[in-house]
């Protein structure tokens, strides 16, 4: 099976070609960029990228809404909506997302996630705490997975929600599946346990292959996917990636710099994902090719990648031999590292799975 590879899509406000970072460059504006979004989704179909990340946060657009502007803007690119499970109801939740495959043919699927920040839950109306958004997300996926099956009239009574008879006459639409590609996010047990009963990949932070094996077998057994979110920084040469790399830090202004350094966004998250991939930040690097310098200043997803498109590719294949199969790309500017992946880093990928698949590996 080849890796699919995904990108975190283009924020209003990003500009191609910025390497050096500021405070502008780190506010993302919270309005649609449609134009600059569309071109980027453009540019990551002809980059071989299999589906881009719409987040979901107080300080971005609606992520169903964006996503869908955008999927009708395009022939092909996939979406992976992000979604909470305090938001909606469940009913509604499947209603939109039905719509939606319906409007675009499929080209859907979810990023189930329990929200990172207990403040900004608390911005939606949502007072759980971490464990409890969890179970929460497992009621709702369960109901929804229910809508899905068509198997007549839905009823449920949970702790958290309840439902009587509940119909929905607009089905998922797709060629192959009969619902979405739900992806969880989170790098605790309760969340790859999640993944395991009502998820299709558990999506977690990187770390070393060799660190996550032993985590990652229960849903490899399960006959489910694992996935990493992180970022590259890949260039011509190393020591023009570490010099991209290390401008990241150079290039922030001293104030935000200090303030970001202060790591006050760990503090006030209950999320285990940031709260441990801030901890393996101690290390600048945990292999020759994966870097945590930028985790204090850009938060847990910034772990990244570094190297030579040839260091990449083999860094990425070691994670394949352990089990992982999805990816979550990023990196500084998103459209240039991305078009730099699609034609530098993916040809050296695929060749490689066929040299693997071609002597048994």
């Amino acid at each position: 099976m080849e890796l699919k590879f995904h990108w975190r899509l283009l924020q209003g406000g990003e500009k191609s070609g910025v390497t050096r970072a500021s405070q502008s460059d780190l506010l993302e504006t919270a309005l649609p960029d449609m134009e600059a979004q569309i071109d980027f989704c453009r540019a990551a179909e002809e980059s071989g990228i299999e589906s881009l990340l719409v987040d979901i946060n107080f300080a971005k657009p609606d992520p169903t809404l964006l996503g869908v502007a955008l999927a009708l803007a395009t022939r092909k690119m996939k979406f992976m909506i992000a979604a909470r499970s305090g938001l909606l109801s469940p009913t509604l939740f499947v209603q939109q997302v039905n719509t939606f495959s319906a409007l675009t043919d499929g080209r859907i699927s979810l990023n189930v996630v329990a929200g990172h920040s207990p403040d900004e839950q608390r911005y939606y109306g949502d007072f759980l705490l971490h464990d409890e958004r969890y179970a929460r997300t497992e009621e709702f996926l369960a109901l929804c997975h229910a809508f899905w099956n068509r198997d007549g009239g839905v009823n449920f009574e949970g702790r958290y929600f309840k439902v009587e008879d509940g119909r929905l006459n607009t089905p998922f639409i797709s060629a192959d599946r009969t619902f979405p590609e739900i992806f969880i996010g989170g790098s605790s047990a309760i969340a790859r346990d999640l993944a395991i009963r009502r998820g299709s990949c558990w999506m977690r932070l990187a770390d070393k292959p060799e660190n996550l094996a032993s985590s990652i077998a229960p849903v490899l057994e399960a006959g489910k996917e694992v996935g990493l979110r992180l970022s590259i920084i890949a260039r011509e040469t190393r020591e023009e990636a570490l010099g991209a790399a290390h401008r990241l830090i150079e290039g922030l202004e001293p104030s935000l710099k200090e303030k970001q350094k202060e790591a006050e966004f760990v503090r006030r998250s209950d999320s285990e994902s940031i709260k441990t991939t801030f901890t393996l930040a101690e290390a600048e690097w945990l292999t020759s090719t994966l870097w945590t310098g930028a985790v204090r200043y850009y938060g847990s997803p910034a772990i990244a990648l570094v190297g030579t498109p040839e260091e990449i590719a083999t860094a990425i294949m070691e994670y394949k031999k352990v089990g992982i199969s999805q990816f979550i790309f990023s990196g500084w500017p998103k459209l240039d590292e991305m078009i730099y992946f699609g034609k530098e880093v993916l040809p050296l990928i695929r060749k490689k799975e066929r040299e693997d698949e071609s002597s048994g590996v």
